[in-house]
């Protein structure tokens, strides 16, 4: 299988949980976000996360062999005073974790180089780890630290490119993520602003993916199912792919569609072909039909 389905398997999955174990209590529903809303669980402080501690953790995940390679970038990169050299490495570490699907180490090491080179790109693409991190991390300790940075990341990405669509997609997404955690943002962040940041890139861009996947996802976490269905459905128009299929059909079977989530399902394992996800779906599909 590509790295690249490997990728779409291990999200799908990780968002599945990390959606459905969000809390629910206090959730209602807001006429002017059309109905994508969250609610805030008892508030976490954030720790002090640092890139040797994600960094340890995602070396276990990938082994010695893959992991002895970025040992030697990370000793050279203590063992320099040069700036360029230090950036240089940043860059080839932010690299090597991306290559073994780890956005949380990647993630600080884009931070630090936006910290230098302030680009929109840069900033752009350290918040996008961030969020990642954040949506397939299980460790709730470092989940604060993760939706912050990503907040201070794509707030600078928005303060270069005010009205970049992308990065207002980032920081809507975080925001949500923030106060899921009940962590208020300072600058006054909330569940209502990201979704209404979202629903403004809707406005603009209806076809823009990630806005709508996420509101799909928000949708389907406040129960609003048949929302959550236009949301997949209208990706799946502009390009057929596994994640927003799988959700629909998520949506099909809590709505008691069960004619439509089979399908959905079936569409799924024709577009992966991979043993492992095959017997989930089929487990899925299974249940439906009994």
């Amino acid at each position: 299988m590509q790295k690249k389905q490997i990728i779409v398997v291990v999200i799908v999955f990780a968002i599945m949980g990390y959606l459905f174990f969000l809390p629910v209590k206090g959730i209602v529903k807001h006429k002017e976000a059309d109905g994508h809303t969250n609610s805030a669980a008892p508030a976490r402080q954030a720790a002090n996360v640092t890139v040797e501690m994600v960094s340890a953790a995602a070396k276990v995940t990938i082994g010695p062999a893959l992991s002895a390679q970025i040992n030697d970038a990370e000793n050279q990169l203590k063992n320099t005073s040069d700036e360029a050299a230090k950036l240089a490495l940043q860059k080839k570490l932010a690299k090597q974790w991306d290559d073994v699907n780890q956005p949380a180490p990647a993630a600080f090491y884009y931070q630090a180089i936006a910290g230098t080179e302030n680009t929109f790109d840069d900033w752009s693409i350290a918040g996008t780890h961030f969020n990642d991190a954040f949506k397939l991390t299980q460790d709730t300790a470092a989940q604060p630290a993760f939706v912050n940075n990503a907040i201070a990341c794509f707030k600078n990405a928005t303060k270069l490119k005010p009205e970049d669509l992308s990065a207002k997609t980032g920081l809507g997404i975080a925001y949500v993520n923030q106060t899921s955690l009940g962590i208020t943002d300072p600058d006054g962040g909330s569940p209502m602003q990201g979704i209404m940041l979202l629903l403004d890139v809707v406005k603009q861009d209806p076809n823009n993916r990630n806005a709508n996947l996420s509101l799909g996802l928000f949708a389907m976490k406040s129960g609003q199912y048949q929302k959550a269905v236009q949301r997949f459905k209208s990706i799946i128009a502009q390009k057929p792919e596994v994640e927003p299929y799988f959700y629909l059909a998520e949506s099909y079977k809590q709505l008691g569609m069960k004619k439509e989530a089979i399908e959905a399902y079936q569409k799924c394992k024709d577009m992966m072909p991979d043993a492992a996800f095959d017997q989930r779906i089929d487990e899925y599909i299974k249940e439906l039909k009994n």
